[in-house]
């Protein structure tokens, strides 16, 4: 229930958001609304978290978990989701910027462009579930990749290609087209204009896209489930280890993951085990939404066009 009311609270800044975005005349009222209800809500919920904790407080964030589960904290889940982000973002953000920008600048208009770009549109509709059984049977099998974090990453990064090849789809399209012109009559190439011109006034649609793919990376099970995430692994508490617990092909613990075992598979477990493993990782996803919000919004205002 506490969870479930969190997460009303967090959606009512965001209609706010959208309503101060189309009108002019109450904008800093509705945004400074917005910001108060997040600002309470966020602080509600870390509070239950934290003064209701049996585990040790912020050594919750540092430790790793103990006693089957119902003791401890979440470092080596915590370790795990970041290494997942990590190698997926690098997987998936050259592939999909390069394939934007060829569908959007240099592919022709034919019967293949137009299956390309159908396919990317179904593809980013397709439950996560299924991204999951394909990377089993591409990276896990085919592949011979095994069930690792390499092959989980590759399954992620699969998963958030469409997001990251449409929002730069989309991007390089809002560049007006009279700034192309203008290019070309001076006497630039094709890859001189978009690589001077085009990418550099769309950077910020490119990047928010990016940045979306790291958060849904963060809160995805699924697609984790059969490729790579473990139950338990026994991590080191301190040295380099601590810090660098899994290798490319070893399997990996993961927040998404370990909140859904404590949750359904774990006896005796305390309620605050639960909402802490909850409220970190609705934190992770809310603040890299907030980053991309923030960001997208300064390199906007920098434009002068």
């Amino acid at each position: 229930m506490v969870i479930g009311i969190g997460c009303v609270g967090l959606l009512i800044p965001y209609f706010l958001i959208e309503a101060a975005k189309r009108s002019e005349d109450n904008r800093k009222l509705l945004m400074g609304i917005a910001i108060a209800i997040l600002a309470g809500v966020s602080i509600w919920l870390v509070s239950i978290t934290i003064f209701n904790m049996d585990n040790g407080g912020f050594d919750f964030l540092t430790l790793n978990p103990k006693k089957r589960m119902t003791a401890g904290g979440i470092w080596a889940p915590l370790i795990g989701t970041f290494l997942l982000v990590l190698l997926s973002l690098v997987i998936s953000a050259p592939i999909g910027i390069l394939a934007g920008v060829y569908l959007s600048e240099f592919a022709q208009e034919n019967w293949f462009t137009r299956v390309i770009n159908l396919a990317v549109v179904n593809l980013a509709g397709v439950p996560s579930i299924v991204h999951g059984l394909f990377g089993v049977g591409a990276f896990v099998y085919f592949m011979d990749m095994g069930r690792s974090l390499l092959a989980a990453s590759s399954t992620v990064a699969v998963m958030t290609l469409p997001v990251i090849i449409t929002s730069t789809k989309e991007a390089l399209s809002s560049v007006p087209q009279s700034f192309r012109a203008a290019c070309w009559n001076m006497g630039a190439t094709k890859w001189q204009t978009i690589r001077t011109i085009v990418l550099p006034n769309s950077i910020s649609g490119i990047l928010t896209g990016v940045i979306l793919q790291v958060a849904r990376a963060a809160g995805e099970t699924a697609p984790i489930l059969f490729t790579g995430a473990l139950f338990y692994k026994k991590v080191a508490d301190s040295g380099f280890e601590s810090f660098a617990p899994y290798g490319l092909d070893d399997r990996f613990m993961a927040l998404s993951y370990h909140l859904f075992t404590v949750a359904t598979q774990v006896q005796d477990v305390s309620e605050s085990f639960q909402f802490g493993t909850a409220v970190v990782l609705i934190g992770l996803v809310l603040m890299v939404n907030s980053v991309s919000i923030a960001f997208r919004i300064y390199l906007r205002a920098r434009k002068r066009w």
